[in-house]
């Protein structure tokens, strides 16, 4: 039986090297280990996507990244500009596309410079059209997006939305009938063979005599870095709809004594208290927030009202949806640190049992003439804890118009004729419960 030989350690210098010469190979195996511990340098950091969102309300910047960027601003006058100092990145061709997408009817940026400004700081200067107050943020990955980097720039003096909407007003009435210019004849939707119900919408009854203007919210989803739904041939909820409040807001200002805010009038995206604060600034008569529904399945379909629910959802999938919806925030992109969270929770958290009954109402008129035009998903109201529904004192529906995903629905959202008809069906449904529940003579704007 052989014996191993133990092992035995040889000493890596040898004993016999004069000392200056054992410092100088200890010295350079210091440096060997050290580069061995000590962590490379990481990586710059690439941009994957610049994006530009302008709007009346703020102008947003985003740029989408493979990693979270440090990031330093500040503002400059005479001539108004925003400097950002972006840390850990060289320039590169996606950024420098940036330059092109500032369009030249944005409301707060003139044009944008973008450059090395010293190694691994990439520089961009904002030249503005106006004073604004920025705010510069961080978003974590949630869904198809990556690590984004976000500008919103708000002018330091917004205008009154009280005021835009008096004027807006004004400015239809000296026009004349203010017919709006897409309200030509349209070609008739083909008919829908599918459906089981004759399409129909019934006259509303003549609204009471009124001594004031009734304003109504209207609040189309998403919208900005926030598409909502998609359907399988690419269609994007935030443009579906959009379009149908824009069809619904013309022909509700056709009516005596209406007039409409719209929490959205463009492609930006809106926080959900932020919508339900423009409602309440205005003090509306009414919220309805439009959208377009989606589900796992394809062959889902059908049109659903929801109104805000006291103690639970009405069923499961209502619950699910609304989750869905109060997701909105995450993939819109909401600064945390930008807004008083405790006066939004105490803002959607005040919601009175009058609402809902209103609400309720609301609901159940509007959801009967939808029911007319369209299969209906449920035939009754549902209820769910959806954020945007919670003003404490403005009745409150949200309207899923059809399922996006479905193909056949799909075609009908992206329809002229259809939208045509369901902003129809909304308007009649809205004065229907009008008549039945006039508005309040509160002491409210002129």
């Amino acid at each position: 039986m052989s014996r191993k030989t133990p092992f035995r350690t040889q000493p890596l210098i040898p004993a016999t090297l004069p000392s200056h010469q054992r410092r100088t190979v200890l010295g350079a195996g210091a440096t060997l280990l050290l580069s061995v511990l000590t962590p490379l340098p990481a990586h710059a950091a690439r941009i994957l996507a610049v994006r530009v969102w302008p709007a009346e309300d703020y102008t947003r910047v985003t740029l989408e990244n493979d990693s979270n960027l440090k990031v330093s601003h500040f503002l400059v006058k005479d001539p108004e500009r925003l400097v950002v100092d972006i840390d850990g990145i060289e320039l590169n061709p996606t950024l420098k596309e940036l330059v092109a997408k500032i369009q030249a009817n944005d409301p707060y940026i003139k044009q944008v410079r973008v450059g090395q400004n010293r190694p691994n700081v990439v520089r961009l200067v904002f030249d503005l059209k106006a004073a604004i107050d920025p705010q510069v943020f961080t978003l974590a990955p949630v869904g198809d997006y990556q690590h984004r980097l976000v500008f919103d720039l708000y002018p330091v003096n917004p205008p009154d939305p009280i005021e835009v909407l008096i004027a807006q007003s004004q400015a239809r009435e000296a026009a004349g009938s203010g017919k709006p210019q897409h309200a030509e004849a349209r070609p008739e939707p083909e008919p829908r063979p599918v459906e089981t119900r004759t399409a129909r919408i019934e006259p509303a009854e003549p609204l009471p005599k009124l001594t004031r203007m009734i304003t109504i919210a209207l609040d189309p989803g998403h919208g900005g870095e926030d598409p909502g739904a998609i359907g399988s041939k690419g269609s994007r909820e935030k443009d579906v709809v959009l379009a149908i409040a824009k069809r619904l807001k013309a022909k509700l200002e056709e009516q005596p004594n209406m007039r409409v805010m719209m929490t959205r009038d463009a492609d930006f995206f809106v926080p959900l208290h932020m919508r339900v604060q423009k409602a309440r600034k205005v003090q509306s008569d009414l919220f309805v927030s439009i959208h377009a529904d989606a589900w796992v399945e394809p062959t889902a379909r059908g049109a659903s009202v929801f109104t805000l629910s006291e103690k639970g959802a009405s069923s499961t999938a209502a619950r699910w949806l609304a989750k869905k919806e109060n997701a909105a925030d995450l993939i819109g992109g909401v600064n945390i640190q930008g807004h008083d969270k405790q006066l939004a929770s105490v803002l959607l958290d005040l919601s009175t049992t009058a609402q809902i009954n209103d609400s309720r109402k609301l609901g159940r008129a509007v959801l009967r003439e939808i029911g007319g035009i369209n299969r209906l998903h449920k035939a009754n109201v549902e209820e769910a804890g959806f954020a945007v529904l919670k003003a404490p004192d403005i009745p409150s529906i949200l309207i899923e118009t059809a399922f996006i995903s479905n193909p056949e629905e799909e075609a009908k959202l992206t329809d002229e004729g259809y939208q045509e008809q369901l902003a129809e069906a909304i308007l009649t449904g809205i004065r229907k419960y009008f008549a039945k529940n006039p508005p309040l003579a509160k002491n409210r704007m002129t």
